[in-house]
């Protein structure tokens, strides 16, 4: 079945039209949930509405097409971004929409925006202009759900964990064998998790909790994090099965007993609650681009701090039902796309076919030295007209991106996503040093013209497609932490080597001589906004020592997570937040000023 585009559409400008109209528009003609089912060609059972929107059933799913071959597999990463950033998502609509122009069989799959960055600078995720996903609204206003589940059960630990300090502290041991507990002895000086929730909530990121009498808890210091910061977030984007999911669960180190023992959630007594609000995540929730080619949404851990891609459910069902099935990767290839080829692809089994670089004039110009770009302000002219020598001296930040997906065999091709105050002279400039880069380039004016101006994207992608991969990981599994730690730096990052703190270096130590995580993965955590630790850092720096201050552990989702810079997991709220734009029409009940 194919769905119409309505002719207002076509028409649109989105020059002329917040992202939020032009989605309107789109969503006059959304595919209802049973045209959904008959396009797609899935079973009633596979279907689980809910409201306008629905889940797939991916066991059911995956049992049915566990014969099928596999689709073409392509990943979307970036060159480091501005802090507007460069166009990830629109790029994965245009492409998505673009193939569906040339007559393919294409869906793709993306994170779920969280409610933090929503509500404060960044805005949705949905795209943007006519590479839109719809319906926006339930998008970025919690979905279906699976944010809240994450923080229901990231939160009952913490429940849990109180609990049991209070209890032990109040009750003896006859006391407590009586009420069938055994003491674990918690260190209330020890604790590794905090509470979550999904806001940017500053005043939050560290708190004195368990004020008042002895039945109020246990007085503790306690943190928050964002939620898509969690350990559970993580563990959800890489889980197989809900069997999987149990497991991990249940393997979360909450904190440390008197005698530097972990503290887990099976020992709580607590996984099995937390996974019981957990059972409907694991199912991706399907929605569309703004031309109704299929995309699933699942998952949204952050990029700088956990794996930051969609989850590997999605993948495996997107592989099985399309033709051609588009993935995003979180932030620059310095972080998310060496994640999707060091630790996804490791635990997946997937071997992508290709990688697309997004790219803008704008972001390169800065690079190259331009003035800084702050979001919220205008931009300064040097980005809006003609500058061949700045966009020429940050033109090394996007071979050095070129440079990291070749290192990995997979194909890249570089996607110029095209403003309306690119020039010819600039785009020439850009694509010729991609190809001297052994890249191939395309133009793509997907945000202005939807499929139509991603044609040449969707043909370059399709033939870069063909071509053989040779997958190689840049470090075996067999290899110490702080060894690996030094490749991703001097490889991905390009710095001269990696200096760590007496605490993180002892604390590697110890973690590289424990044998049940030597096989953990690593996950490196640093700022998207510089090829360093640096957020105030362009280009390709050279001369430089990439500091480590502290490891993250994520037992249940087997990570373990290099500390770099200032990262915090929980984000500010500027002064300037998008929520002092959010309203609804009263007389129809629609959000307007989201995006």
């Amino acid at each position: 079945m194919s769905f119409n585009i309505s002719k207002k559409y076509i028409k649109a400008d989105p020059r002329k039209l917040a992202d939020w109209q032009v989605a309107d528009i789109a969503e006059e003609n959304m595919p209802t949930v049973d045209q959904w089912q008959s396009s797609l060609g899935l079973q009633k059972d596979e279907i689980i509405p809910m409201g306008r929107l629905c889940k797939l059933d991916f066991m059911k799913i995956m049992e049915r097409l566990k014969s099928k071959p596999d689709g073409k597999y392509i990943e979307v990463t970036a060159i480091t971004p501005t802090p507007l950033g460069e166009g990830k998502t629109t790029t994965a609509m245009g492409l998505m929409e673009g193939l569906g122009k040339r007559g393919k069989n294409v869906g793709g799959c993306v994170r779920q925006p969280s409610g933090g960055p929503s509500m404060n600078i960044k805005g949705t995720a949905a795209g943007g202009g006519k590479a839109l996903l719809i319906p926006m609204t339930e998008f970025t206003l919690g979905l279906t759900g699976d944010i809240n589940d994450i923080t229901n059960a990231h939160n009952l630990a913490m429940v849990a964990l109180n609990a049991r300090m209070q209890h032990e502290r109040n009750y003896d041991d006859a006391e407590l064998a009586k009420r069938k507990l055994k003491r674990l002895d918690i260190d209330p000086t020890n604790i590794e998790m905090g509470w979550v929730m999904d806001f940017c909530a500053q005043g939050l990121r560290n708190i004195t909790m368990g004020l008042g009498g002895k039945m109020d808890g246990f007085l503790m210091q306690s943190k928050f994090g964002i939620t898509v910061s969690s350990e559970i977030m993580a563990i959800l984007s890489i889980v197989r099965d809900l069997k999987d999911l149990r497991e991990r669960l249940g393997k979360i180190i909450v904190a440390y007993d008197k005698k530097g023992k972990p503290v887990t959630t099976t020992d709580l007594e607590v996984a099995g609650a937390m996974c019981a609000y957990m059972r409907n995540t694991i199912n991706p929730t399907l929605m569309s681009t703004a031309e109704f080619q299929p995309c699933l949404v699942h998952a949204g851990p952050f990029a700088n701090i956990a794996v930051g891609q969609s989850s590997i459910i999605a993948d495996r069902i997107g592989l099985k039902m399309f033709d051609y099935h588009v993935t995003e990767s979180g932030f620059g290839a310095d972080i998310g796309f060496e994640k999707f080829w060091n630790v996804k692809c490791r635990l997946s089994g997937l071997i992508p076919n290709v990688s697309v670089l997004t790219t803008t004039i704008r972001a390169l110009k800065m690079h190259g030295g331009g003035p800084q770009v702050v979001a919220g302000r205008p931009l300064d002219e040097s980005y809006t007209k003609e500058n061949l020598g700045l966009l020429e001296n940050g033109i090394a930040n996007l071979t050095h991106h070129i440079g990291i997906i070749k290192k990995s065999g997979i194909n890249p091709v570089v996607c110029i996503n095209s403003f309306h105050t690119d020039t010819k002279d600039e785009i020439a400039m850009v694509r010729k040093y991609a190809e001297q880069a052994k890249a191939r380039c395309a133009i793509s004016e997907h945000w202005l013209k939807g499929g139509d101006g991603a044609l040449e994207l969707a043909d370059v992608v399709m033939d870069a497609c063909k071509e053989k991969v040779n997958l190689k990981f840049l470090y075996p599994l067999e290899l110490p932490l702080r060894q690996r730690v030094d490749l991703v730096a001097k490889v991905i990052y390009g710095a001269d080597g990696v200096s760590w703190t007496p605490e993180a270096e002892a604390k590697a130590k110890r973690l590289e001589a424990e044998p049940a995580m030597k096989d953990f993965n690593t996950m490196m955590v640093k700022t998207h906004l510089s090829l360093t630790h640096d957020p105030a850092i362009k280009g390709v720096p050279k001369g430089w020592i990439l500091p480590v201050r502290d490891v993250l552990i994520f037992a249940g989702a087997k990570f373990l997570c290099p500390c770099t810079g200032t990262i915090s997991l929980m984000p500010g709220t500027s002064s300037d937040p998008a929520y002092r734009r959010v309203d609804v029409d009263v007389e129809t009940g629609k959000v307007k000023g989201l995006f």
